[in-house]
């Protein structure tokens, strides 16, 4: 349930971030109302494109049987996990480029296709969001637990427009920024722990040695079994018997998650002007 809330909380409000953007240049540049009623239209269109990815995944599930259902969950499994740690990489490249570049593309969109072009940027920027939650989603629901999938769900949707309507509002002292960083950290642990799921599916099926299972054995300490142990192993990844093949693409996804964003911030820091 909790990965569920935060995975729909961080798309949704992303998606609902941009159409605020959206709107507050439409309002400013389009008195007539027309581009306004071109967003929404897009709006719809992005989400519709979203449930049909949703669709045609659980209809690609249903006709595959065995090994092949196997491999295709396997591979959503790692799809999703790079899908999150290619979205935190972008936000901290151009998260401050965001409102520009949006309002640059939907001026251009307005001024070659009118009100189609702002319903066809409107409808991709949704649609992006969109197909991703439902790619986390669908990952996530491989757990089993399909009525606490819904209700994170639903909750991390009304937690995303609460927070987008406190970042309008500027109420309470929102540092969104803060927040954003934040559950950037938290979707690279959810990710990491994508990928150790998809290890140990892989170990099961005999695709990757375990090499040393375990490795150790904490269960007397934290079980993963259930209550705590377990909630930190479907959020982190968390193993109370670890295979060391696991642990090793445990550690290699995050060298390989850290070293693009260390560098990035050191080079931020590099051409951040001195203060007196």
């Amino acid at each position: 349930m909790l990965n569920a809330f935060f995975v729909v909380w961080r798309e949704s409000l992303e998606a609902l971030l941009i159409v605020g953007i959206l709107y507050a240049w439409l309002a400013a540049n389009d008195p007539g109302g027309k581009g306004k009623r071109a967003l929404f239209a897009g709006v719809g269109a992005g989400v519709a494109l979203a449930f049909a990815l949703g669709w045609g995944l659980l209809h690609a599930q249903d006709e595959l049987t065995g090994e092949a259902l196997e491999i295709f969950q396997i591979a959503a499994l790692a799809v999703a996990a790079a899908l999150i740690t290619q979205m935190v990489i972008w936000m901290s490249v151009h998260g401050r480029e965001i409102k520009s570049d949006l309002e640059g593309r939907i001026e251009r969109a307005s001024e070659a296709g009118g009100q189609w072009g702002i319903a066809v940027v409107a409808a991709l920027a949704v649609a992006r969001e969109g197909a991703e939650t439902v790619i986390f989603l669908y990952s996530l629901a491989q757990g089993g637990d399909m009525q606490a999938l819904a209700a994170g769900s639903v909750g991390g949707f009304a937690a995303a427009i609460l927070t987008a309507w406190l970042a309008a509002k500027s109420l309470g002292r929102l540092r969104l920024g803060t927040l954003l960083k934040i559950s950037s950290v938290l979707l690279l642990v959810l990710a990491s722990s994508l990928l150790v799921a998809a290890s140990d599916r892989l170990i099961g099926m005999d695709w990757l040695p375990a090499l040393v299972d375990p490795v150790w054995d904490a269960s007397a300490l934290v079980d993963d079994g259930g209550g705590f142990g377990r909630a930190l192993a479907d959020f982190a990844g968390y193993r109370a018997r670890p295979a060391l093949t696991t642990l090793l693409v445990w550690l290699a996804y995050w060298l390989l998650a850290l070293t693009p964003l260390v560098w990035l911030s050191r080079r931020a820091r590099a051409h951040t002007p001195a203060t007196a």
